[in-house]
């Protein structure tokens, strides 16, 4: 998958984009990150990118000019365009989650435009993007930290990103309810002890463990999440014994 971000700040993202499992994940080819300036695009000496809103009020706009020109640009040079997702990351957006991570992961190439000051023109929105994701309902100074966690999380979800092959599918959200407990050497720390069953390597007994965890710990922390969880006939009665 390649993703395209588009920012006025390109600093922001080598150090996160050369660690870990996203650093891994492009050094052996399984994501391609380029980073586009769009400062590069303006056509004056200062390289400015934004200017005092019509009407007045406080803060600057992005301008439309070095927006469209940058993405427009970056986008000539694709073979099928209708398919590239264009996304604003903006406090308007739909709210991202797994499900959308998901949908997302399915695209060899998504483009991410970062906001910056008050805002951008909105002819940007109007015409240029083809969807708006916002990562919770607060705002922050740019879209830059929105769109790492959005490469982040879909690229976990890609085939071979992670070591274990079903590691993302376990993962708090995945399955629909919070993750279970885990646990690592060694057994006994500080007088507590690692729950006995993951001790036996009896793998029935563990899943069922685990299952039932997960449960448990989103019926405490997120009871909201059971009602459109996938729950089976043995989840529901788990679920009804703890009542």
């Amino acid at each position: 998958m390649r993703f395209d971000v588009f920012t006025l700040l390109p600093e922001v993202f080598p150090s996160y984009l050369e660690t870990s499992i996203l650093k891994r994940a492009r050094e052996r080819g399984l994501i391609d990150v380029h980073v586009h300036n769009i400062r590069d695009y303006t056509r004056d000496k200062h390289h400015t990118a934004d200017d005092a809103p019509y009407g007045g009020g406080g803060g600057m706009v992005m301008k439309p000019e070095p927006v469209f020109e940058s993405i427009e640009s970056v986008l000539g040079l694709s073979a099928n365009t209708e398919n590239i997702p264009i996304i604003l990351l903006t406090p308007q957006g739909r709210v991202f989650n797994q499900s959308i991570a998901d949908e997302l992961s399915k695209h060899p190439r998504i483009f991410l435009l970062c906001g910056r000051y008050e805002g951008i023109d909105e002819r940007i929105r109007e015409h240029l993007v083809t969807d708006e994701i916002s990562i919770g309902d607060y705002v922050l100074t740019g879209g830059e930290l929105p769109a790492l966690i959005l490469m982040d999380a879909v690229s976990r979800l890609l085939p071979d990103v992670l070591g274990d092959p079903t590691g993302a599918q376990d993962d708090s959200h995945a399955m629909g309810l919070l993750e279970y407990p885990h646990y690592t050497r060694p057994p006994e720390f500080r007088g507590w002890k690692v729950p006995d069953v993951l001790l036996t390597g009896a793998h029935v007994k563990i899943d069922k463990w685990r299952r039932e965890q997960a449960l448990l710990r989103t019926l405490k922390k997120r009871p909201d999440m059971l009602e459109k969880a996938e729950l089976s006939k043995e989840d529901l009665k788990f679920l009804e014994n703890l009542k």
